[in-house]
């Protein structure tokens, strides 16, 4: 069954301000700050953290991708090993928050953290607090139990109860300082995730009634946000991205995001834009689902109904109409919609995303069966 977890939230403008409490109470004898390369600075957060952090023993690292390769981890765990902190904070984006969660429980575990990468040693509980401070509205990193990480293009992700942090300060005044382009891939991820959720195989009441408050926000604020941000919409979308990352805490996410993490890797696309190129006509696919290709235990009728509670959140009739609203969306806040746009163009490149989009797991949670014939013709409609 899916984990329900749960930890201590500080949410809106000037919460950041909390890392004092936080601090005061645990009282850490060494941290490890764990932050994006650009965004401790450029979100603001410099100016709070670092007198907060003047009278204990940190140790910053900064040194990792906007898509976490394994051996950058290796480096974050050696450094963990030689310093032994007891208190971890990550801030930045998703890609910040996931390095800190593998950093810190792969460190406190015996012998090579590859068996643990490749899942032929299971994971023990981390010791050391955790702190996640997101700067960016996408992800909900700070609200799920996973991780991701990449080796030889490979995605892994990694799973354990305890990688949901201890705190989670979400400030919206972190994200002021996103541009219109991150802005509008991380809100794609937001909404993707809340509508992957609804329809998971995993879906729960408690997972669908975060996933509808996601999608509500979503479409609420992220136009305003990409086009004319202002502190609501600013908030909206960082409380869209929480309620995201709670519903996919719950449930996981599916096919669209396991034909992303191709596209982002091969093709260097970022993970919201990758992940929102199929979500419309995923919507169609999923639409469709009948009693011999369902997946979902509950049966195809029950795939359906789940389908039209989302036509009403989106205030449509249909699945098409469903579709045509993300697409004119993601013209709005000025997103491309197909690959050949991103120039994957050549069926080389298209066999790649196929060889590769299988990840199993999230696969598995799509409420209709996907096979390569299928997934082909999904990208042919987006080339």
């Amino acid at each position: 069954m899916p984990l329900k977890v749960t930890s201590q939230e500080y949410f809106g403008v000037g919460s950041l301000d909390f890392i004092h409490k936080i601090l005061a109470h645990e009282n850490p004898s060494s941290i490890m700050l764990v932050k994006g390369k650009t965004s401790y600075q450029q979100s603001g957060a410099v100016a709070i953290l670092s007198p907060a952090l003047k009278p204990y023993s940190v140790t910053e690292f900064s040194e990792f991708s906007a898509n976490p390769q394994w051996k950058e981890i290796l480096l974050g765990i050696k450094i963990w090993r030689k310093q032994k902190p007891d208190l971890i904070i990550a801030i930045g984006g998703g890609s910040s928050i996931d390095v800190a969660k593998i950093i810190t429980i792969f460190s406190e575990q015996e012998g090579d953290p590859e068996l643990y990468l490749e899942r032929k040693k299971n994971l023990q509980p981390r010791a050391a607090k955790f702190v996640a401070i997101p700067t960016t509205s996408g992800t909900g990193s700070e609200a799920t139990h996973f991780a991701v990480v990449y080796r030889d293009k490979k995605k892994y992700s990694v799973a354990h109860h305890s990688l949901l942090p201890d705190y989670s300060i979400i400030d919206p005044s972190l994200t002021f300082s996103l541009s219109a382009y991150q802005t509008a891939c991380t809100g794609m991820d937001a909404l993707a995730q809340a509508i992957e959720s609804y329809w998971s195989i995993h879906a729960t009441e408690e997972s669908k009634k975060h996933a509808r408050e996601a999608i509500s926000l979503v479409l609420a604020h992220l136009e305003t946000a990409v086009k004319n941000p202002n502190a609501e919409a600013r908030a909206g979308m960082t409380k869209a991205a929480n309620y995201a990352g709670k519903a996919i805490n719950i449930s996981f996410t599916t096919a669209c995001h396991a034909l992303s993490y191709p596209i982002t890797s091969y093709f260097d696309i970022p993970h919201g834009h990758a992940v929102a190129l199929t979500l419309p006509e995923m919507i169609v696919y999923n639409a469709e689902t009948s009693q011999q290709d369902c997946l979902d235990q509950r049966q195809a009728k029950y795939v359906k109904k789940t389908m039209q509670e989302l036509y009403a959140l989106f205030q449509v009739q249909s699945a098409l109409e469903m579709k045509s609203k993300i697409e004119e969306l993601m013209d709005k806040i000025g997103l491309q919609r197909t690959l050949s746009a991103l120039e994957i163009k050549t069926e080389a490149q298209m066999e790649i995303i196929i060889k590769n989009g299988f990840d199993q797991e999230r696969m598995k949670n799509n409420p209709r069966l996907l096979n390569e014939i299928n997934v082909q013709k999904i990208l042919q409609k987006i080339r």
